[in-house]
């Protein structure tokens, strides 16, 4: 088909609505440019909205029930215990960049999650942080790398171990690390390309790292703190970059800004093996003296009803008689045992005793396709996600306000950010009702290419 449009995606994960639209605006100018002259609108994420499978979700336009993943760790089977890192061997669903390679034009992808390894495509494949380092073949082709090596120095997949107390170190890497991405995607502006998608994780690990100094209502703010604008330079520098980038590119191409989901304040954590014990769903034989993983701690899964998972949100699940291999769970009261526990933990309260809002969902309800039925039981947002799950047993409350992963300030927000520019067009306009699965959707949309019918999203109109 004939190309109407080249397409730039320049992807910010956890880029937040409630900043960009809204506190910043007026301070970032070169989003404020694009808001004033192109169209914009929250955008929402998957379900759940976190980095795996957010970004699958998008660029395939599929729901995880339909691509089999429900996070980074997904449980093998039926197991109690075994699980397998979803990376691009597991992705089966076409991306939106397959599509457009098989009208035969180019595509260019730099930083996206779960494309390590890196699968042969018509064009260049800098692949995401799953990439243990740059010693792997994280690219395609392999000799790239030299490339890299040559127009950024050591490239950065990703900084490690966001999750800590030197925020010196962590603020300057996150830093050097949006550098680096920036001055790689404008070094490979030269190579031929009709598709350019790349993705800075910088925001994601900022948020983490950060949003406590900055946000006056979080529970551990401290005025006058040396960290207080550091979200703000940081959202400053990205607009800056932006406003570079797009400035090297021509007329006849649409920029698209987009993230895979928002951020927001993190209230603390539901210790939620803790709270099965408590209400009777869970058996130990033998309870632990301290905190302990999941994986360490003696479950008596003969007499065990259910158990979950930590993570931004919770993964819950039973222990199905003829399912798991020690289920007691009769499948005829499958449906009762479910509703009666998740009615309770709706009922959950904070330190306090006030209702903290939590959302139960069920998979059957949010998704379709045939891995539906891998899915967690229950998908529980604490306290509408202002909570996270610990997996952890041993607390001595079912609340915690210290993640079991090291220091972490955010949750992940519902909403994400979409922004798109066309220069010959001028509109304005602020859109409502967003959908990730639209994303790939409106891409060949406006490249003018034909949409598969089995992408879920519709184009977006303004």
């Amino acid at each position: 088909m004939a190309l109407k449009k080249k397409l730039m995606v320049i992807g910010l994960d956890c880029a937040t609505p409630q900043l960009v639209f809204d506190a910043y605006a007026d301070q970032l100018p070169n989003f404020k440019k694009i808001m004033e002259e192109g169209v914009y609108g929250r955008m929402k994420s998957s379900i759940p909205p976190i980095t795996c499978p957010a970004w699958m979700c998008m660029v395939t336009s599929k729901n995880p029930g339909k691509l089999g993943i429900f996070g980074f760790r997904n449980r093998s089977e039926y197991s109690y215990q075994d699980f397998w890192i979803a990376n691009s061997t597991v992705i089966h669903e076409p991306t939106v960049w397959d599509f457009i390679n098989r009208e035969g034009y180019i595509a260019g992808i730099i930083g996206v999650p779960q494309t390590y390894p890196p699968k042969p495509m018509n064009g260049f494949l800098v692949t995401g942080f799953l990439a243990p380092d740059t010693d792997s073949d994280y690219t395609f082709p392999e000799f790239i790398k030299g490339e890299i090596k040559s127009a950024v120095g050591d490239y950065t997949i990703d900084v490690k171990k966001f999750r800590r107390e030197n925020k010196d170190s962590l603020l300057e890497e996150i830093r050097d690390m949006a550098r680096q991405r920036f001055d790689l995607v404008e070094a490979f502006l030269d190579k031929p390309w009709h598709f350019f998608m790349f993705i800075e994780m910088g925001l994601d690990r900022l948020h983490h790292g950060f949003w406590k100094y900055m946000d006056k209502t979080h529970r551990k703010y401290e005025a006058g703190n040396k960290y207080e604008n550091s979200i703000f330079e940081y959202y400053q520098y990205l607009d800056k970059r932006i406003g570079e980038l797009m400035a090297k590119l021509d007329d006849d191409t649409v920029v698209i800004v987009v993230s895979d989901h928002g951020a927001k304040k993190m209230e603390g954590a539901i210790n939620v093996n803790d709270w099965l014990i408590q209400e009777g769903y869970m058996k130990l034989r033998t309870a632990p003296s301290e905190v302990t993983k999941f994986d360490k701690v003696d479950v008596d899964w003969d007499n065990t009803t259910a158990w979950g998972l930590g993570g931004y949100y919770c993964r819950l699940f039973l222990n199905v008689k003829g399912r798991e291999k020690n289920g007691i769970v009769d499948p005829e009261k499958y449906e009762e045992v479910r509703d009666e526990i998740a009615e309770k933990l709706r009922n959950i309260t904070d330190e306090n005793g006030k209702n903290i809002g939590t959302r139960v969902l069920k998979p059957q309800e949010v998704y379709d396709g045939p891995h539906t039925d891998q899915a967690p039981d229950l998908i529980v947002y604490f306290g509408d996600l202002y909570w996270r799950s610990t997996g952890s047993v041993g607390h001595d409350s079912i609340h915690s306000f210290e993640t079991e992963v090291g220091p972490d300030d955010a949750v992940h927000g519902e909403y994400g950010i979409f922004l798109l520019y066309d220069p010959k067009v001028k509109r304005g306009k602020r859109i409502e009702d967003v959908s990730i699965y639209d994303i790939a959707p409106t891409i060949l949309n406006e490249m003018g290419l034909d949409i598969p019918e089995e992408m879920e999203g519709k184009p977006v109109t303004y």
